[in-house]
């Protein structure tokens, strides 16, 4: 049914406007008529919340330049064309203008309903793609970027604003799939470096000798095959950010060029004698702990402490539940969006599921479920108890106790902290639901 939906009908004949007025009414859909085209167009608006069936031929202005009018507004909105019969000449010209369909006379009732509910199909549809991309915009600043409603979000979204404008190197310590990038990209977009490049480089990805030439550059002849100059990652973000991510995996004799690069701010190209200065701020991100691996022997002492200045933990999405909910509705507007796909209704017991579920691929696997909660392609497995994660199990006292904080932190959200608005909500006693924010910390 597309009862939020309206069937705009331009018909000068009485007859036949009666009969496609009829047939709405007895499809379920909410219907308008016209007996010419300038009252019709009077009422349309970009967004108009329906479909036009026009005829052809009419008084005034016609059928083609109704489809015409209709694309200057609005050239989403579905145009269906009705035409006489033997008039095939007509209906191309229609579909050339942009009609979204044409049916010709005579017709039944029931092949009008088709054409016209496919309309609205796509009408609905574009829409709700319309109406996610303007939430999606709305979402902006640090907020848009690293969303949760979690104390332990609110702390790193604090220090990334405290920090993002200063020169100093950061370091992010995340499990994979926690999101270490988008906070390297906030401390950019929030900086004064924003206009210059945000340059990102996986030194886990990269051989040895390659992630040297990426690096810092090469000149021709550095090395069997190189034939040109090149640029590095380092020197192309000048004047912006480098991103370092798996910093761990970074070969020992390339942490101590880096080390050099950090504290003398120059680069000398592979196969090169010039000391080439540099300004970018370094955002490094590990998943592992550098001062063990230091203790280790596995990674330079010297780089970790200079890197080791200002220090943001990501917590892992089993420790932030709250954030579920929010996070979810967010990656499924994109999905929406970028699929162009209506965003799915939750039922509580699936949102309960995946409340308990144990997320080892952390934010990365939430944005994966989201992306098949939309397209409708969501499997049991995506969502099992998984009892190999880090902590293992959970008891079902800490998955009551991790729901229930969730929807606490979630009231107090959305009613900006009002104790008393968040207790009405919840129906319960503001000294008890006191007790609990204290609780669970969400004071």
């Amino acid at each position: 049914m597309n009862t939020d939906l309206t069937v705009l009908i331009i018909e000068d004949d009485s007859h036949m406007r009666l009969g496609c007025v009829q047939a709405m009414q007895f499809a379920g859909l909410r219907v308008q008529e016209f007996d010419n085209a300038e009252a019709a167009l009077r009422l349309l608006q970009r967004g108009f919340p329906g479909v036009v069936v026009t005829d052809m031929r009419l008084p005034g202005l016609d059928g083609m330049q109704v489809i015409k009018r209709c694309q200057q507004l609005d050239a989403s909105l579905p145009v269906l064309a009705i035409t006489g019969h033997g008039d095939i000449a007509m209906a191309v010209e229609a579909m050339r203008s942009g009609a979204y369909d044409f049916i010709t006379k005579p017709f039944s009732p029931e092949q009008l309903v088709e054409v016209v509910q496919r309309a609205l199909g796509k009408r609905r549809l574009t829409l709700q793609v319309t109406d996610l991309q303007q939430r999606l915009a709305r979402l902006e600043g640090v907020e848009g970027k690293l969303i949760g409603i979690s104390p332990q979000m609110e702390r790193v979204r604090r220090l990334v604003r405290e920090v993002a404008d200063s020169p100093v190197d950061v370091m992010i310590r995340g499990e994979t799939g926690s999101g270490k990038e988008l906070v390297a990209q906030a401390l950019h977009q929030l900086s004064r470096r924003q206009a210059a490049p945000f340059v990102a480089l996986n030194c886990g990805g990269l051989p040895e000798n390659l992630l040297d030439s990426e690096l810092f550059g090469h000149e021709p002849g550095a090395f069997t095959g190189a034939q040109r100059r090149r640029v590095g990652k380092i020197e192309h973000a000048h004047g912006g950010t480098l991103f370092l991510d798996e910093l761990e995996s970074m070969p020992t004799n390339v942490q101590i060029k880096l080390l050099r690069v950090l504290q003398e701010r120059v680069i000398e190209r592979l196969g090169s004698n010039v000391q080439t200065p540099v300004d970018c701020r370094v955002v490094a991100a590990t998943k592992d702990d550098l001062l063990e691996r230091a203790r280790q022997h596995t990674f330079r002492a010297d780089l970790y402490y200079r890197l080791n200045v200002v220090v943001i933990d990501l917590p892992p999405l089993r420790e932030r539940r709250e954030d579920i909910p929010l996070l979810l509705e967010h990656f499924m507007l994109l999905a929406a969006a970028r699929y162009g796909r209506p965003q799915p209704e939750l039922p509580p017991a699936q949102l309960s599921r995946l409340m308990a579920h144990a997320w080892p691929g952390n934010v990365r696997e939430l944005r994966n479920v989201a992306d098949c909660l939309v397209l409708g392609v969501l499997r049991e497995g995506l969502i099992e108890a998984d009892a190999a994660v880090p902590g293992g199990p959970r008891s079902l006292a800490e998955t009551v106790d991790d729901f229930e904080r969730s929807l606490i932190a979630s009231e107090l959200h959305r009613h900006r902290g009002s104790l008393a608005r968040a207790a009405e909500a919840l129906n319960t006693a503001k000294t008890t639901l006191h007790g609990k924010v204290r609780k669970y910390g969400l004071g």
